[in-house]
């Protein structure tokens, strides 16, 4: 059983910044992979990144594509998703999750909410 934490998320103004941090209680982790998901209110939980965790290899949505960036930190086992020029569209429950293979995303973490005010 593998837990993730989900922190980092507030209420932000239109066109700020926001770290997320997603910590992985598994040490060394072994799965796959981490990716961020996200689930705007009334709407279904999209994919916004990955990163694999044994080469760092990244792959975003297009709708981030440029604006955010996923990160790892093996050394504290976590993994981060820095979001810059926030929109109000990017309000969501922001979700991270492990996958073990690269179509199984199998442990998910509770959410963090992100609020982005016009």
């Amino acid at each position: 059983q593998v837990h993730l934490e989900e922190s980092g998320g507030g209420l932000v103004q239109a066109g700020d910044s926001l770290r997320l941090s997603c910590a992985v209680s598994e040490r060394p982790f072994r799965g796959y992979a981490i990716g961020w998901f996200r689930q705007p209110p009334g709407k279904e939980r999209d994919f916004m990144a990955v990163i694999a965790w044994s080469d760092g290899v990244t792959y975003y949505a297009d709708s981030v594509k440029g604006r955010f960036t996923i990160s790892r930190d093996s050394a504290k086992n976590a993994v981060s998703l820095q979001m810059n020029n926030l929109k109000p569209e990017d309000t969501a429950i922001y979700y991270c999750a492990a996958a073990s293979t690269p179509d199984d995303y199998d442990y998910w973490g509770h959410g963090t909410q992100v609020t982005v005010s016009s």
